[in-house]
């Protein structure tokens, strides 16, 4: 009833965020030049958690409105945006924020309150109601394209989440071009992780190497979107170049998507050996919004559908 068979769901809303610690000012640090990637970051990731998907939902653009951080969000399909919303009502956005914020932001902790407009609809006062929060949504169509400096963030993150799965098994002098100024390399004495693990969804994993399980469960749940994640892979492995992700698909056809998807997946670990390791496949599916297969693999259940 909200949209016509042929017509796609298409949604806008707005998210207040406010910090109400002192010492933690959001629009401050987004207007600072150094901060605002780290900002932006810990953002994007908590919406790909909330919604399970790394482009589950747009960001149009980031307003500074002291003390708060508007950011002004669209929604393609409406089943992602029902994934919002449950995130939001039961407080998983919230938290994700807050952790992807602290890491981001190398500090021990951020507080913070959160708004959710669509137009002159608050709709904090009407979560239980989800459909009624879909019409509101659905109402408030985007009245801007993305923001340039958003699509510049957005590149700039696509950049730093590839070549930080590529820190596992690089020397560390080579994240320094592209890490965010307040993001420092491990070898400068900050707060993230050493080289042995690595951080998804706010928790820490051991970036070991990929077992057999991993290998099957991979091979069952990456589906047709097998060679996407060798093209991703293929960027810090030189086995899995195009001609060779090509000649798997009509060698093993008959076989099907599981037969292709473990073989590609067994060329990585024969060739890279111990450097075939979690984090960078993580990294991989990440990259192609498989988020549901990432958690499956570090054990983080979801009850959604995989993608």
């Amino acid at each position: 009833k909200m949209a016509g068979s042929s017509t796609p769901w298409i949604g806008s809303a707005y998210l207040f965020l406010q910090s109400t610690s002192k010492t933690i000012v959001l629009p401050s640090l987004y207007e600072s030049s150094q901060k605002k990637p780290s900002v932006f970051r810990a953002l994007k990731l908590a919406l790909a958690d909330s919604t399970g998907s790394l482009s589950g939902v747009d960001v149009l653009k980031v307003h500074c409105s002291h003390p708060q951080l508007i950011v002004q969000l669209k929604f393609c399909r409406q089943e992602l945006c029902r994934r919002f919303l449950r995130s939001y009502r039961d407080g998983l956005l919230h938290r994700a924020l807050q952790s992807h914020l602290q890491l981001s932001l190398a500090t021990t902790t951020v507080p913070l309150q959160m708004e959710l407009k669509a137009g002159s609809e608050h709709l904090d006062n009407m979560l239980k109601d989800e459909d009624r929060c879909l019409e509101c949504i659905y109402r408030e169509k985007p009245d801007r394209l993305r923001d340039e400096e958003i699509t510049e963030l957005e590149e700039r993150l696509k950049s730093l989440t590839v070549h930080q799965s590529l820190n596992n098994n690089v020397a560390v002098k080579d994240c320094a071009p592209l890490r965010s100024p307040s993001l420092p390399c491990p070898s400068q004495g900050s707060s993230l992780p050493p080289q042995d693990t690595f951080i998804f969804q706010g928790q820490q994993f051991d970036n070991r190497t990929i077992t057999l399980d991993d290998h099957q469960k991979f091979a069952k749940l990456v589906s047709k979107k097998w060679k996407q994640v060798g093209r991703s892979l293929q960027k810090s492995c030189r086995a899995l170049r195009d001609p060779v992700i090509d000649n798997l698909a009509l060698e093993y056809d008959r076989e099907g998507l599981y037969e292709q998807a473990y073989q590609l997946l067994l060329r990585f670990i024969q060739s890279e050996g111990k450097k075939a390791t979690i984090a960078r496949l993580i990294a991989a599916l990440e990259e192609n919004s498989l988020i549901s297969v990432a958690e499956e693999l570090l054990g983080l259940h979801s009850n959604e559908d995989c993608s």
